[in-house]
Parts: structure tokens; sequence; C-alpha cells
């Protein structure tokens, strides 16, 4: 690697955008829920990050009490959209589990509806 390229990535901002899922609202009336805990350890992971230019968007797409099985999420159609409009570089989950049951499907569908390529 050479020196100007380690510069160059210092200085890149990279938007990452936390998305949060829970099937059911069960329990998500506790002080601290499960949509919560798959944050921190987003944000912890992003924080690590920092040194590459990772930066922790305000934003919130937490979608509670909807199935990984369907990409007919509310939230996750907003995400989708902010991608599209250029406002996220970078989407962390928990776990891949957390954005879909089916990465087959999921780009697939992302792929259609955003007519934009995907990196995984």
């Amino acid at each position: 690697m050479t020196r100007s390229t380690i510069s160059t990535r210092r200085n890149t901002r990279v938007r990452c955008a936390i998305y949060t899922r829970k099937s059911s609202e069960e329990g998500l009336e506790q002080e601290f829920n499960s949509l919560q805990a798959q944050r921190e350890a987003c944000e912890a992971f992003i924080n690590s990050q920092r040194h590459e230019g990772w930066v922790c968007l305000r934003s919130c797409y937490d979608d509670a009490g909807f199935s990984g099985a369907t990409m007919d999420r509310p939230v996750l159609q907003t995400l989708l959209a902010d991608i599209t409009a250029g406002r996220v570089d970078t989407v962390v989950v928990y776990k891949i589990d957390r954005l879909t049951r089916s990465l087959i499907d999921f780009v697939k569908s992302a792929v259609c509806k955003q007519n934009q390529q995907l990196t995984m």
C-alpha cells in the first residue's frame, strides 16, 4: 500500500447506518431491549473503525415486530432509499439475519428496487 493510498483512506468519511430488527414487539417496553443491545454492539464496531473514517449516522433504522422473511419492512425500505439517495455508505448489522433471512432474496429485491449494485 502506498503512502497516498493510506492518506486518502484516512481522509475518507464513511457514513454508517445501523439497522436493527426484532421479529416480535415482546420485550420492547423494557428499559433496555434487544434493539438497543444490537445498536450498542454496532456502534462499538463502528467506533473501532474510526481510524478508517467510519462515522455512525444519527438516524435510527429500527424495525420492531417484522419478520426477516420479507423485505416489506417500512424502515428497511427507508434505509434502501437513503442508500440510493447517497446518504448512507455502509450498513452495519448485529447479525446478518437481522437484515434478511435470505441473502439471495435481499440482493434480488435490493437490486431490482434500487437499480444499483450491492457489495456484500
